[in-house]
């Protein structure tokens, strides 16, 4: 929580400027009110200083992205559905988001539903900000194919901004068509366990393949998917539980297979 506790706390006072610095102002004081919060904005810088690392810089701006796009994506079908406002809780249960966190969480979630939500401008900054290797760009598309799950299905308008988010943050298309397929697969009611075409799909090959492609494959989600190594390219320590849980999801995949091909 280091980078909140700088933020919040004033110690720094900084603000990362552009589309996502004003998400995050907006957030912050919303969700700290009163008195306080208006000093803290008070406080804020609306261009990046040297104060502030650039690890703390790239985590609050995965943190603001990834509930803002959220918000935009959950209202790209003309409506915010009670299951898309349960995913959004239960994705800030797994990132152990409470107090102030969880307020400015929700905030930015109502933020990017609005019509001043700058999607490209946003997705922008966040790629100069943190996203600096490919593993960390798709960790972000992951983390909206499962809000857009929420449902049970994926609007085409949610669909097709998916795509726009994967391809503006520099994933190609297999790229895209492979979280979509792997997120398919373990996606919370629909967990990897529940057969071997499942296992096969998280591991983003196809029950035809050699046993050498498939422990390539196997090796590769988690060395995508490693917490250390997530958290140098920018994600916030509070995600390391779903990073963590992403891992053994694949471990489980491959044991399945595994114990499936003698």
């Amino acid at each position: 929580m280091g980078w909140w506790a700088t933020l919040v706390g004033g110690t720094l006072g900084y603000m990362i400027g552009g589309p996502i610095g004003a998400l995050i102002g907006a957030s912050i004081g919303s969700s700290l009110g009163g008195s306080s919060g208006r000093a803290r904005r008070g406080r804020t810088d609306p261009h990046r200083r040297a104060g502030a690392s650039n690890a703390e810089r790239a985590q609050l701006a995965f943190f603001a992205a990834t509930f803002s796009v959220m918000g935009h994506i959950s209202k790209a079908d003309g409506r915010v559905t009670a299951e898309e406002i349960r995913l959004v809780n239960n994705v800030m249960d797994r990132f152990g988001l409470a107090g102030e966190q969880r307020r400015a969480a929700r905030a930015l979630f109502n933020q990017g539903k609005s019509r001043q939500f700058s999607l490209n401008g946003v997705l922008d900054q966040l790629r100069r900000e943190c996203l600096r290797g490919s593993n960390i760009r798709r960790v972000f598309v992951e983390i909206q194919f499962e809000a857009a799950w929420a449902d049970g299905a994926i609007h085409p308008t949610e669909g097709r901004i998916l795509r726009h988010v994967a391809q503006r943050l520099g994933l190609s298309d297999t790229d895209f068509i492979e979280i979509e397929r792997t997120t398919r697969a373990i996606r919370e009611d629909h967990p990897p366990s529940a057969s071997l075409d499942d296992a096969y799909a998280t591991l983003g090959v196809s029950p035809n393949a050699s046993d050498d492609e498939v422990k390539r494959a196997y090796r590769r989600m988690m060395n995508r998917h490693h917490p250390d190594k997530l958290a140098a390219k920018g994600l916030p320590d509070e995600m390391m539980k779903a990073a963590t849980e992403r891992t053994q999801q694949i471990k489980a995949a491959w044991d399945k297979v595994k114990a499936a091909r003698g």
